[in-house]
């Protein structure tokens, strides 16, 4: 690779030995949890309240919807909201820095999409020559 091209690692400054300290490393691992990116493009569409959000993820159980929008609210993407109404409501939207994850969320998405057929038969050449 010529010099003037800087590779994502150069960019990031990081030294092989020191993964762990990579700076993206612990956001990636939360954005790529397994229902992590659903719940935010759920919640691009507008606020959701819980119920909602587990009809429109009909796969996630009520456990894991719970984690997974307590640690995008940890990590500052979503906001939650409770509501003095009887019984209580809660509902939860993304948070400005949220909403500026969904421009590099759709870009992996629509690569994803994209690119989707051609992983699945290098998937299907890898594992029939694998046996």
């Amino acid at each position: 690779m010529p010099d003037t091209e800087m590779t994502l690692r150069d960019a990031l400054d990081i030294q092989v030995a020191d993964h762990a300290a990579c700076p993206v490393r612990q956001i990636l691992d939360h954005v790529a949890a397994k229902w992590t990116v659903l719940v935010l493009l759920e919640l691009d569409v507008g606020p959701r309240r819980f119920n909602a959000l587990g009809r429109a993820l009909p796969d996630i159980s009520k456990r894991m919807l719970t984690q997974t929008l307590r640690d995008l609210q940890r990590d500052g993407l979503i906001s939650r909201e409770v509501f003095d109404t009887k019984p209580p409501s809660v509902e939860y939207a993304l948070t400005p820095l949220g909403a500026s994850l969904m421009g590099p969320l759709f870009g992996l998405v629509h690569w994803a999409e994209t690119n989707r057929a051609p992983i699945f038969a290098a998937q299907a050449d890898f594992d029939a020559a694998a046996g």
